[in-house]
């Protein structure tokens, strides 16, 4: 149970789709349940539909039901047919509402959201992303540049795909398949790029993280999603900043420069370059984005926030510049407390 600043409507709030999770608020608390799995598996949508039951029978008529913006997650669809209001609260929202609501913050704030994947108005990729937040409002203020994700989905287990897409916004396209050989497609994928055959653009952090790991050969194919930056985190002792390595041009960051320096870079070298210019960008990206809003307060959230060097390094950073980050406390800043920020959202919603 998670203690919010005031009582407010009562609400449920149904999460996305990977590391699901339900939260329900009555009154001054919000009650999280575990993490149900990815809603792809018929023994986990089973999970949620009970997860689901038993948290409508266990509190008064909720107000609202919350969901992600993107219609076809399973819980989505679960949301717009029980016969109640439904709300569609965009993903990164979610995340920065979910710190807010941990730390009892009303009233405008700067979020950071960084994360692999959420649905932007449009149809767009996010994941990078630079948020001006007030309770039920939102508005993008900025994102990481964009990068071309060659093979969709397939990217974010392939990062040495993602570093091809770097290659090609260098002009570098033809170094590709040499430099990947040992990939069967490294030979197609610079006309795949250069005609935009399934590479739709992404502002994704997780994915910027996945380019570096490909340029760096650290583990140019995973696993699972997430394992490759991991790895590049673990290599970390003392993180530095590429003087030059970023430039921010009408809310975007770009850190391009920062790229093109990790090819051919020893790995451990490039990993405390990366994570130590990738802080220093976020934190000036951030900072200036609360003096023009006239806040203090940055809120962190979203899968990226698992590594404990940009976390560290982030949160320094901006002490330093004067301001107060807030990172989660009881919620994951992952997809698994992306449901207390969809409740927190409805229930401000409701109340207004």
């Amino acid at each position: 149970m998670i203690p919010l600043p005031r009582a407010v409507p009562p609400v449920l709030a149904v999460g996305a789709f990977l590391k699901n999770t339900l939260c329900r608020i009555e009154g001054a608390t919000a009650t999280l349940s575990p993490a149900i799995g990815n809603l792809d598996t018929p023994e986990d949508i089973a999970a949620f539909d009970a997860a689901a039951a038993a948290m409508l029978a266990a509190m008064v008529t909720p107000r609202l039901i919350a969901h992600d913006l993107h219609p076809d997650f399973y819980s989505t669809r679960w949301a717009q047919t029980q016969g109640l209001p439904s709300l569609a609260v965009q993903h990164h929202h979610a995340h920065i509402a979910a710190v807010a609501a941990e730390h009892g913050h009303e009233g405008p704030i700067i979020g950071l959201a960084l994360d692999g994947f959420g649905l932007g108005p449009g149809n767009q990729s996010w994941g990078g992303e630079l948020l001006w937040v007030d309770g039920p409002e939102f508005r993008r203020l900025g994102h990481l540049a964009l990068l071309a994700q060659p093979g969709g989905d397939v990217a974010a287990r392939e990062p040495w795909r993602m570093a091809a897409a770097v290659l090609h916004r260098l002009g570098r396209g033809a170094e590709i398949a040499q430099r990947f050989s040992a990939q069967r497609p490294a030979a197609l994928l610079a006309t795949v790029l250069e005609k935009k055959l399934n590479a739709p653009p992404t502002s994704s952090a997780g994915r910027l993280f996945d380019a570096a790991c490909g340029l760096l050969n650290v583990l140019p194919v995973a696993a699972f999603e997430g394992q490759a930056p991991m790895a590049l985190e673990a290599m970390v002792a003392r993180p530095r900043v590429l003087d030059g390595g970023w430039t921010i041009t009408d809310g975007v960051l770009d850190t391009l420069p920062l790229l093109e320096a990790l090819i051919g870079m020893e790995p451990t070298e490039g990993a405390e370059l990366f994570h130590g210019t990738l802080a220093a960008a976020l934190g000036q990206w951030a900072a200036e984005a609360a003096h023009t809003a006239g806040v203090t307060r940055i809120a962190l959230g979203g899968g990226c926030f698992f590594n404990k060097v940009l976390r560290q390094e982030l949160v320094a950073d901006l002490t330093r510049r004067g301001l107060r980050p807030l990172l989660p406390i009881q919620a994951s800043p992952g997809d698994p407390g992306l449901s207390l920020g969809q409740a927190w959202i409805a229930a401000l919603a409701a109340e207004r």
